[in-house]
């Protein structure tokens, strides 16, 4: 049993600030990404143009499903609530951008890489091991928030598996040499 001042209620206070302060950044930046999506520039339109350039069919159900992922999740890891499915989510949704639209940059973002997918999916699964802590919904609601191995291995294993679900049955690259070798057998190129 942890007293009050020893280095359990210690590492405890200290794991449920680190869970307050990563589901602080994490949500709302998943939030602003989805109203992006959403309603920014192109609104929804110019997202599923864009999913289709990166041969993501149906390009208008693929737009609305990420903008609606990233705001859900983005809203329940702010708040503290759903366990490890909301960083299950954000999981799968940096799992699909990176395959999608960084595959082959390399690693800085500044160039189009992975960067930035790799460290939101990773401080996703870490927030899960971590918990939603005890300033959470699921603490207020009695739901635990504790986390752990079992949870960070869940917020990877069902991203991750969503990802490859939606990538084996939607996702159609236009293959540049297939392009390449086609215009020059039709003589175009």
């Amino acid at each position: 049993m942890a007293v009050s001042g020893t280095p359990d209620s210690a590492s405890d206070g200290a794991r449920d600030a680190a869970a307050l302060v990563l589901r602080s950044v994490l949500g709302p930046m998943l939030i602003a990404h989805g109203w992006n999506k959403a309603a920014g520039a192109g609104g929804l339109d110019g997202t599923a143009g864009w999913f289709r350039s990166l041969g993501l069919e149906p390009a208008h159900v693929h737009a609305r499903m990420a903008a609606g992922t990233e705001l859900a999740a983005g809203a329940a890891l702010t708040v503290g609530a759903g366990g490890s499915l909301p960083a299950a989510a954000a999981v799968g949704l940096m799992a699909v951008a990176a395959r999608t639209d960084h595959r082959g940059k390399g690693f800085f973002v500044f160039k189009g890489g992975w960067e930035y997918t790799g460290v939101v999916a990773g401080a996703s699964v870490a927030l899960a091991a971590l918990g939603s802590g005890r300033w959470s919904v699921d603490r207020l609601f009695g739901r635990g928030g504790r986390g752990g191995t079992r949870s960070a291995l869940t917020a990877l294993g069902l991203g991750g598996a969503a990802a490859a679900v939606l990538l084996a049955a939607c996702y159609r690259p236009v293959a540049e040499d297939a392009e390449v070798d086609a215009a020059t057998e039709t003589g175009e190129a």
